[in-house]
């Protein structure tokens, strides 16, 4: 019989394992209000099947998640308990982030793609308010 500390050890390189092949993700972005300034303290709301998560911004108006499971989210920003923008259907890709900006400047309504940029997919999202 194996120490109980090297059957602990395989264990846990055996995990390890399995989450670098299972690929993880990231997912980034910066929100911006109305006037074109940082938003700190938003909240960044990942989800999808039995999973959910929520980041909130720093001073820059910036967030960050790794190693979320490849895969596509639904990703809302909330400010003060109200949803202000949503996108239902965020891809994820291994090993290349995904950067999703939230723009709060009332211009319009889009969703703007733009071809990947060192590595990075765009989108970011336009929110209008109603007149």
């Amino acid at each position: 019989m194996l120490p109980k500390s090297l059957m602990l050890s395989l264990v846990g390189v055996i995990l390890v394992t399995f989450n670098v092949l299972a690929g993880t993700s990231v997912l980034e972005g910066v929100v911006k209000d109305a006037t074109g300034r940082p938003v700190k303290g938003a909240d960044v709301r990942i989800e999808a099947k039995n999973f959910s998560k929520t980041l909130k911004t720093d001073a820059n108006g910036r967030y960050v998640t790794d190693s979320l499971p490849v895969g596509s989210y639904k990703v809302m920003l909330v400010i003060n308990g109200q949803v202000k923008a949503s996108i239902l259907d965020a891809k994820t890709q291994l090993d290349k982030p995904t950067q999703l900006n939230f723009d709060l400047s009332g211009k319009s309504v889009e969703k703007v793609r733009r071809p990947a940029v060192y590595g990075k997919d765009f989108m970011d999202v336009r929110v209008s308010t109603p007149p």
